[in-house]
């Protein structure tokens, strides 16, 4: 996933202390719930979680007979399940290509999910979507978030900081020999295990009709993150700090990518992922 002035801003955090103690199930322990996009990263931990919970899951991928752009298998996948997790990317994201296929996607999902009475329908997103809408691939998620907002599901939608895994985007994307180029924009990303005990956890409540978000335990500046990591795992690159709040060859707001208010945190810190990281 790509894609708010931390003094003026002073979010009410919620912390997650036990993420499966405190929370109402949606219905029963042995549902049948459909994760679109089972089989990449965040699917794959999202489905282990719902199974060992005893839940029947579907993977919604093409891989396994379920394809949401063409409707192929979707009916059959929805029949008796009631709820949508979906964790679906477009195969690139160019703006068109991605307003594309959450166009497509969405229009899909919602008439076959409305067929099916489907009970709650959750759909990950990105912190920052609203602010910077000149960015082709958040114009698109935004699109799929008022897809499912106007179809009548019931819903939740989780938006989600940016994923620790990340930070080897950035150096890779913003980085020129041994030198990386980072702005100082805020930075508080989030361990992608946690974003998927988020997932299950909102997916077995009762519905929002909200947006949510989600961040991890610690905020500060772009670059700090990425030099530890690069010292952390034994990194022959040297940060260098560029003060036009670029991001991805973008330049956005230099909050854009932490929660401007209210959200739930998440309990891996950056830096004990990135040791664990480099240990394995």
């Amino acid at each position: 996933m790509d894609i708010g002035d931390i003094g003026l801003k002073i979010p009410l955090v919620f912390k997650c202390v036990a993420y499966f103690k405190n929370f109402t199930i949606l219905n029963k322990s042995d549902m049948k719930i459909l994760v679109v996009g089972g089989t990449g990263l965040t699917g794959r931990l999202v489905t282990n979680k719902l199974e060992k919970l005893g839940h029947k899951v579907v993977i919604g991928s093409s891989s396994q007979g379920v394809n949401i752009l063409t409707g192929e298998g979707l009916q059959e996948a929805l029949t008796g399940t009631e709820i949508v997790i979906d964790l679906s990317n477009s195969s690139s994201p160019e703006g068109e290509n991605a307003l594309q296929f959450f166009e497509t996607a969405g229009k899909n999902l919602v008439k076959a999910e409305l067929n099916a009475s489907v009970k709650h329908h959750i759909v990950l997103s990105i912190v920052g979507t609203d602010d910077a809408l000149e960015i082709g691939y958040l114009r698109a998620k935004k699109l799929q978030e008022d897809t499912i907002k106007n179809s009548g599901i019931p819903y939740t939608i989780i938006r989600s900081t940016q994923f620790h895994e990340h930070v080897e985007a950035i150096i890779q994307v913003q980085g020129e020999g041994d030198k990386v180029f980072v702005s100082n924009l805020d930075y508080q990303p989030i361990a992608l295990d946690d974003v998927a005990e988020f997932i299950v956890q909102f997916s077995l409540e009762e519905p929002k009709n909200n947006t949510i978000e989600i961040a991890g335990p610690r905020r500060g500046k772009m670059e700090a993150f990425v030099s530890e990591y690069i010292q952390i795992t034994g990194q022959d690159k040297k940060v260098i700090i560029d003060n036009e709040n670029k991001y991805m060859h973008f330049v956005v707001p230099t909050s854009l990518l932490v929660p401007a208010g209210q959200y739930s945190v998440g309990q891996v810190l950056f830096e004990d992922w990135a040791l664990e990281t480099f240990k394995s």
